[in-house]
């Protein structure tokens, strides 16, 4: 790259190692596949085929993709504030929770989809955002670290939807009309609408790629996304310049929770229409990795949710076809976050120049 222009060879930075790194991955994993005594060839093709192959399958994996792309983009933002938010999945579970016992209140029963859909949502994002404040505070208040404190919100938060759901006795918000533990169904006012039936496509997709652009705009045009930026840089620089550190850790943390909760909602409201407790498992998690994958760019992180998204929904095909076990795709999604975290290897690897620091 030493031999391109330098705007080209900006440009093209922030993108090499990601697709580097996803490459070298599927290399690797290629090899436990043919350890296993399959192909890979056969494997990924598959792989591709039921991520990919039809309009619907299309449609699904972008389904797919759509809750990763809200609980990314609270991760990546808090990161650009120099903070770790490790608990976007205690917060979509939060939104999702809220959003999931406020669509059921009697009185909203009858409410046209203009005002119902509204207040799920809105309760999505009230439950994310008070999830994502109380570290925040212990953060800016007390020191404690925030990646602590939101690993064990994660639990606490998995737990109460746990026992709120499951409860019989008393019934808080099981749904006593199904043998399997979920809440009771959103009224159909309260559902985002599908964009393909039977793909779980919705319109909660556009509410993500709205939230994508309108955090890039806050981020980059924005006077507090130029404090966000700077105390992510400087900590002690921003404090030196009269901003207040500790009330932008609140903030962003808060910030963040009402995005994850935000993407809880959009998938109770569009997806379901109800919530079982496992329905969130590893996706904070998953999360960070794709967080990481797009480098914290808010626009990149489509495309790397897409890419999380196609694992998932072409894992079966390449199992029934290869006859690989769907963990391979976990062996993925692990490779291509170890390759990502050593970005000098990948680097080293392929002989790449180092990383020029961008301005605030």
């Amino acid at each position: 790259m030493n031999g391109l222009p330098a705007a080209l060879r900006r440009g093209l930075a922030p993108v090499v190692v990601p697709v580097l790194a996803v490459l070298t991955a599927l290399a690797v994993a290629a090899v436990a596949v043919v350890v296993a005594g399959s192909s890979p060839i056969v494997a990924y093709g598959a792989l591709f085929e039921g991520a990919f192959g039809t309009p619907a399958r299309i449609a699904t994996t972008i389904g797919r993709a759509t809750p990763f792309i809200g609980t990314a983009l609270a991760m990546a933002f808090a990161y650009k504030a120099g903070l770790f938010n490790i608990g976007a999945e205690g917060q979509i579970l939060a939104g999702a929770l809220l959003a999931a016992w406020v669509g059921t209140w009697s009185f909203l029963q009858d409410w046209s989809a203009w005002l119902l859909l509204p207040i799920v949502l809105g309760a999505g994002i009230v439950g994310g955002f008070v999830w994502g404040i109380v570290p925040g505070i212990l953060k800016a208040k007390t020191g404690a670290h925030e990646v602590i404190t939101t690993i064990m919100l994660n639990f606490v938060m998995t737990l109460l939807a746990v026992w709120l759901v499951n409860s019989l006795d008393p019934i808080i918000l099981r749904d006593t009309a199904v043998s399997v533990a979920r809440t009771r169904p959103l009224p159909d006012a309260a559902r985002l609408p599908e964009l393909v039936a039977g793909t779980k496509l919705h319109w909660g997709i556009f509410l993500m790629l709205g939230l994508v652009a309108a955090t890039a705009w806050v981020l980059d045009r924005t006077p507090f996304g130029f404090e966000v930026r700077a105390v992510g840089t400087n900590a002690d620089a921003a404090t030196y310049a009269g901003m207040s550190v500790a009330r932008i850790t609140i903030l962003v943390m808060a910030i963040s929770g009402a995005m994850a909760g935000l993407a809880g909602a959009g998938h109770v409201s569009g997806a379901d229409g109800h919530l079982s407790p496992g329905v969130f498992v590893n996706v904070g998690f998953d999360a960070i990795a794709i967080a990481l994958l797009a480098r914290a760019n808010p626009y990149g992180i489509v495309p790397a949710a897409l890419l999380w998204g196609a694992l998932l929904s072409g894992a079966p095909l390449m199992q029934q076809r290869a006859g690989m076990s769907t963990d391979l795709v976990r062996i993925i999604e692990a490779a291509i976050l170890v390759f990502i975290a050593g970005d000098v290897m990948i680097r080293r690897l392929f002989r790449l120049p180092e990383r020029e620091e961008a301005p605030v």
